[in-house]
């Protein structure tokens, strides 16, 4: 399954179906849903000018199948979410949810996502788990030869230079430095620290193979923050570089202060696993 459209949870994730529940209700309100119908179609975005925001859904009752290119792709069980990578991504739609008997459901916004994550930060934490669970899936099928092209390889920044400057001034205390060469995370070891480079450009590869390269604005490590499991990937750093060092507690700090900080986070780790999942549906 290479859709990650939906938060089914995966085998090593942390994901509390109570939990959801709490977190969507102090937003969203249930509503019935007749069988038969659509929620979202595949290759569908939405039209802020329009007033048409993309939702993502926390199935209360019932069942729903995901959809894509006419296949299907999975199925959405009571207490499971589903649709929040194009709601927090902005992204078209990768999936079409249609639902196979009546259902209930609460749909919320990205607007209303945020609000709710000032309510309860730890939220991030629970569905970064969920989208780092289907990275661990992907990696571990990928095959231990080839690798993307130089034209395939990807350069990862998920903040601007404007919010690089305000983390960057927020966390001066947590900031570090290394010199070229220097391999700031190893495949197989344990962590605890997220990183955002400031300045400088590091070398992400898994099984020795290069799939990722990241530049200032980018982020690595996150994993940590959600699971004490090994290193998935190693990274080195091909220049100097100047990076900050973030810990869990910092990380919910930031994202009651800033629940945008969250959702660009959550929105690289979803197209990191989406990146993931591509290079190994073409054989890397």
């Amino acid at each position: 399954m290479t859709d990650l459209d939906f938060s089914r949870p995966a085998k090593r994730s942390i994901y509390d179906p109570a939990m959801a529940m709490e977190f969507f209700a102090s937003v969203g309100k249930p509503e019935t849903v007749a069988q038969g119908s659509t929620l979202f179609s595949e290759n569908e975005k939405s039209n802020r000018l329009l007033l048409r925001r993309d939702k993502m859904y926390l199935l209360l009752e019932g069942e729903v199948s995901l959809i894509a290119k006419n296949s299907l792709l999975g199925t959405v069980k009571k207490g499971e979410i589903f649709g929040e990578m194009a709601s927090i991504s902005q992204m078209p739609r990768s999936a079409t949810a249609v639902t196979n008997t009546p259902c209930r459901v609460i749909g919320i916004d990205d607007k209303q996502f945020k609000a709710a994550l000032r309510r309860m930060p730890e939220f991030a934490l629970m569905l970064m788990s969920v989208m780092i669970g289907r990275v661990r899936e992907a990696v571990a099928r990928l095959r231990p030869v080839g690798a993307p092209s130089a034209g395939a390889l990807r350069e990862s920044a998920v903040f601007d230079k404007a919010a690089m400057g305000i983390l960057a001034h927020a966390l001066e205390q947590t900031r570090v430095s290394h010199e070229r060469g220097a391999v700031l995370i190893k495949e197989g070891r344990a962590g605890v620290l997220m990183y955002v480079v400031l300045e400088g450009r590091l070398a992400v590869s898994i099984k020795g193979k290069l799939v990722e390269k990241i530049g200032p604005g980018g982020v690595f490590g996150e994993m940590a923050l959600v699971e004490r499991t090994p290193r998935l990937a190693t990274v080195t750093a091909e220049t100097a570089c100047s990076l900050l060092a973030v810990g869990r507690n910092t990380f919910l700090d930031l994202i009651k202060a800033s629940p945008d900080f969250a959702v660009s986070l959550l929105g690289a780790v979803g197209e990191r696993a989406r990146f993931i999942a591509s290079y190994r549906a073409q054989g890397g």
